[in-house]
């Protein structure tokens, strides 16, 4: 590859960091803003353009009552010829409260149009289990004529183990197929201060299906495992997934980068791949007491110290290359 790319940021304060290339040659990016209460959108010809490219609120977070705190993780996508931004958000009133929602532009300029907002992601007819709990992260993805989505949810409360799920689509808004659990925290590595699976993002190659996704908690500990399955079989068959023994991608101490996670990806100028992940510089968060909810009544010194709401997990880019066998490598520069 003939890029200049380093492991420095390539947007700063941007954590869950999200790059859809458009057939109009754009880099669309959005990601979570550190006060979580926005959606935010940029774009630029080239991905070193996106740091200082203007951007656009597209939406913002309500008073109360649904989709008012945590405004987490946006990704936007083009489906059938349309605009669609899928998140996570909860409530003033319970900021634990999480769900996805789904935001659908009105035009083809999603900077510029209007957005509208279509409510929660819906369960299949007669799931009564998906969306109920927890859930957040959702992602969109297509192989055999059909459309996933893939999310993280814990069934149990806020300090239940955090699982991924799979399910097809019927439509942008809603699933066609009942909740599939595709990992939970089996590993050490995947329950580092809480037990998380989440932050789902998919690349194919070699005849391969890989989902990239975050385990652990969001400080140093965060890191990056990897589920692999057959684009020809069913994935909605647990059997059909394979999941790493190890991490594919941590904190290096040498390089300055400390809880990489939460990526997704992208090509470059030139086709190649990318992967698009988020990491601090530094080994200790240093949380912001004023993006805090008001509902938050933990000492000061224990909120500082909570990496959720430190602001400097900054977007980056890595080169993805691939073993013998097909299967992803992410590798520090």
């Amino acid at each position: 590859m003939s890029n200049s790319f380093t492991n420095e940021p390539i947007v700063e304060q941007r954590a869950d960091p999200f790059i859809y290339k458009h057939t109009d040659g754009y880099y669309y990016f959005t990601g979570s803003v550190p006060t979580y209460d926005t959606i935010e959108l940029r774009r630029a010809k080239t991905i070193a353009e996106l740091q200082n490219a203007e951007t656009f609120n597209v939406w913002f977070k309500h008073e109360n009552g649904p989709m008012s705190r945590h405004i987490w993780a946006p990704e936007i996508h083009y489906l059938d010829g349309k605009w669609y931004v899928y998140f996570a958000a909860s409530e003033e009133e319970d900021i634990w409260k999480l769900r996805p929602y789904v935001l659908e532009c009105t035009g083809q300029n999603p900077l510029q149009d209007e957005w509208v907002e279509l409510g929660q992601m819906q369960a299949a007819d007669g799931d009564n289990k998906s969306f109920i709990d927890f859930s957040l992260d959702g992602t969109v993805f297509e192989n055999k004529g059909k459309r996933y989505f893939c999310w993280a949810e814990k069934t149990g409360g806020q300090f239940a183990a955090s699982n991924l799920y799979l399910a097809e689509m019927e439509s942008p808004i809603k699933l066609k197929t009942t909740q599939f659990m595709l990992t939970t925290p089996d590993y050490d590595w995947e329950r580092l201060g809480f037990w998380v699976n989440e932050g789902p993002a998919v690349i194919k190659n070699s005849g391969k299906i890989y989902i990239a996704f975050s385990a652990s908690a969001t400080g140093s500990c965060y890191c990056m495992g990897l589920m692999r399955a057959d684009e020809n079989a069913d994935l909605l068959d647990r059997n059909s997934w394979k999941k790493t023994r190890y991490p594919v991608l941590q904190t290096n101490e040498e390089k300055g980068i400390y809880g990489p996670g939460h990526n997704s990806f992208t090509v470059d100028e030139n086709g190649n791949p990318l992967s698009i992940y988020h990491a601090r510089d530094y080994e200790h968060a240093v949380g912001d007491p004023t993006v805090v909810p008001k509902t938050d009544t933990r000492p000061l010194d224990e909120i500082k110290a909570d990496p959720l709401y430190d602001p400097n997990r900054h977007a980056r880019v890595m080169e993805v290359k691939f073993d013998d066998d097909g299967a992803p490598i992410f590798e520090y520069f």
